[in-house]
């Protein structure tokens, strides 16, 4: 795909129509591509486990994450409702000294490791399947496709594609680094690894480590190494059933056209149906592949069944 960066307008409703899966799972559907993630595939997934070292791959929910208030994204707020100084008190009322400690947590579904649901993103107005948005998504909630849809779902074979390491310099690549098909392909050709139909695909790109090390800075909606628009037919052919980065926004940032904002998501959220993850820790993850030669594992990466939610945090956790 030759990209025409005057013209966003045009390559998203050219991209949106040659990879659009409206229709193919029916006018009911509100899975998307986590269709292509059936029994055998977790069958497959499942087999993967070896040796029962397990990794989770989420950032920690706390005041200390990147998240910098825009659009009223905040960090988690973790509030004790009861304490251990409240029992050593003596003054909770409970029986025979009996004593607990309780907490309350509040923040945006979205300020951590998440997925975006299908409710998410629109393009012109229309949601996952062309349903109308209006429709879908109000002061409710996401009346059709809320997350809580693919809750029992998203477990299965997972992929990891460090191209960080494959493509990078020292695991990292730079800011503004489109990551196109042929470095994806070229990432599963070094790790010895096919990725296919039913696939959760993890592309580590390293952004992450260097926020942990050199400060968050603007690594929540700044400029970011990410996917490159030119891969939505990668992402529409292979029929993976969802993706996930180390990154805020899965795709390079800046984006690839003059006055856009994250046109890849307006293509492969609400056309494609695509399952997206955001902000994953794979590092850990990334060093023990690299250390036993082997990229794919069990991987199991719920939503919260939350009604009405066009997102949520997730733990996902992988199985070698």
């Amino acid at each position: 795909m030759i990209l025409d960066r005057r013209d966003p307008e045009g390559a998203i409703a050219e991209a949106a129509k040659a990879y659009s899966n409206w229709g193919r799972w029916g006018k009911d559907d509100v899975l998307g591509t986590l269709n292509f993630l059936d029994e055998a595939k977790r069958r497959e997934g499942a087999a993967l486990v070896r040796r029962g070292v397990s990794f989770s791959l989420s950032q920690r929910f706390d005041m200390n994450g990147p998240q910098k208030g825009w659009r009223r994204r905040t960090n988690p707020v973790h509030t004790m409702l009861d304490t251990g100084t409240d029992a050593a008190l003596g003054n909770q009322g409970f029986p025979h000294g009996l004593g607990g400690a309780d907490d309350v947590i509040a923040m945006p579904l979205q300020c951590s490791t998440q997925w975006d649901g299908l409710g998410h993103i629109f393009d012109h107005g229309f949601a996952w399947n062309g349903r109308r948005a209006d429709k879908v998504v109000t002061s409710e909630g996401d009346l059709v496709t809320g997350i809580e849809h693919m809750a029992p779902h998203v477990a299965g074979r997972g992929v990891l594609l460090d191209v960080g390491h494959v493509v990078g310099t020292d695991g990292e690549l730079p800011d503004g680094f489109a990551i196109t098909e042929e470095h994806l392909t070229r990432a599963a050709e070094a790790h010895g690894v096919t990725v296919g139909r039913g696939d959760i695909v993890l592309v580590r790109t390293g952004h992450l480590a260097r926020a942990r090390r050199d400060g968050w800075g603007d690594y929540a909606g700044g400029p970011a190494p990410g996917l490159s628009f030119t891969t939505a037919g990668w992402l529409h052919g292979t029929e993976i059933a969802a993706i996930a980065t180390d990154t805020w926004g899965f795709e390079v940032r800046p984006n690839e056209f003059e006055g856009a904002f994250q046109p890849l998501h307006q293509v492969v959220i609400p056309n494609m149906g695509l399952l997206i993850g955001e902000m994953w820790d794979v590092d850990a993850l990334a060093a023990d592949c690299a250390d036993d030669g082997v990229y794919e594992f069990w991987l199991t990466a719920a939503p919260l069944p939350i009604t009405g939610a066009v997102g949520s945090p997730v733990n996902p956790i992988a199985v070698k």
